[in-house]
């Protein structure tokens, strides 16, 4: 349980990728973190592309990103919403600021780009963001996953293993020393 320890933001609104929400959270789950689903507003019930539910646990407005060990964005249409809350931002800033892992995958990259972070970083992303990632400053790559740092990215749900892998051993590894 190298997780057990940690917590994590899953952010959730209407329309997400259901495995890219889902697959994630489990994954993290079985290694022990704390994952909080969080969304426009608490106790609400968000339903995915393909009709799987999540039901958040929290608003944006009831949490505070300084409190978490790191961050998830899914992918799916809810990236297009998500980057229109300047809460949601704010946590994307936070954890940047703060170097916590951020796992984005599919279309989450719009999220960051949006918060403005990507800048000289080196990401991964569906292939049809491709060029609103490299018009962000990124580079790009075509790659199951790519770790920059405490950025992890990936492309869409047949890399959720690897995806997953690379983050879980970012957040093992997250501030150590502290």
């Amino acid at each position: 349980m190298r997780l057990k320890d940690k917590k994590v933001i899953a952010l959730v609104e209407e329309d997400f990728e259901d495995l890219e929400l889902w697959y994630p959270i489990l994954r993290l789950q079985e290694e022990g973190a704390q994952v909080d689903l969080v969304g426009k507003e608490a106790n609400h019930k968000y339903i995915g592309k393909y009709g799987v539910p999540a039901e958040s646990a929290y608003a944006f407005t009831d949490i505070e990103a300084e409190d978490y060990d790191a961050i998830l964005v899914p992918g799916g249409w809810a990236p297009d919403k998500l980057r229109r809350y300047p809460e949601v931002l704010d946590f994307i800033r936070v954890m940047d600021k703060a170097k916590k892992p951020i796992g984005q995958i599919c279309h989450a990259g719009w999220v960051l780009i949006s918060a403005n972070i990507l800048q000289g970083k080196h990401v991964t992303s569906t292939p049809g963001i491709k060029d609103d990632m490299t018009n962000a400053g990124a580079t790009w790559s075509d790659e199951a996953v790519v770790v920059d740092g405490h950025i992890i990215s990936s492309r869409r749900p047949p890399d959720l293993p690897a995806y997953m892998k690379a983050f879980a051993d970012n957040l093992a590894e997250a501030n150590r020393s502290d």
